[in-house]
């Protein structure tokens, strides 16, 4: 898929959620969850150096999203959204991931708390690399990026304008500058 096509799905979705500024993630999860009619279930999990930073397993109840709970809130955003890029771009490996994780034990809280997650056995398909040289992770990752810009430029117009004298608001209105984004 072309990033022109990423770009076009992308704001399709955030316009079908309603998704407004500022970025929520877990309610855009919530929201792309119920408009897929499928369950949709983030876990934070300490997840080894040496492994992916976040990991999409589609189930036969549900979807989760594991993503590093050991990095900032900014990276664990990015984390989530990279994955829902996979969901939303259609990605899919079936073949049988022997996961790496440890993912029965671990969780939140103590090293040896359960995690929250179903039988492997029923795992349909999962997606977790530590490497972006395949195409789908690129488109993944352009998917995550595309969503933060589209934050980052709402956040900068909707907070600024209310903020504006109505000068301002005419110079931003008839300049073409919109600040780093």
């Amino acid at each position: 898929m072309s990033e022109r096509d990423l770009r076009r799905r992308c704001r399709r979705l955030l316009n079908e959620l309603e998704i407004r500024p500022p970025l929520d993630v877990e309610e855009l999860c919530r929201r792309f969850a119920q408009q897929r009619g499928r369950d949709l279930q983030l876990l934070p999990f300490d997840i080894p150096v040496s492994g992916p930073y976040g990991l999409w397993i589609g189930h036969d109840v549900a979807d989760y999203i594991v993503y590093q709970q050991q990095t900032s809130p900014a990276h664990q955003r990015h984390i989530i959204l990279h994955e829902i890029g996979h969901i939303l771009a259609g990605h899919e490996n079936r073949t049988p991931l022997e996961l790496p994780l440890g993912l029965g034990r671990g969780g939140p809280g103590s090293p040896n708390e359960p995690v929250p997650f179903p039988d492997e056995s029923r795992i349909l398909y999962a997606l977790g690399r530590s490497a972006y040289d395949h195409a789908d992770e690129r488109e993944a990752e352009t998917v995550a990026t595309i969503i933060l810009e589209w934050a980052s430029v709402l956040d900068h117009v909707v907070a600024g304008v209310a903020a504006q004298t109505a000068a301002q608001r005419m110079d931003m209105a008839l300049s073409d500058r919109l600040g780093w984004l």
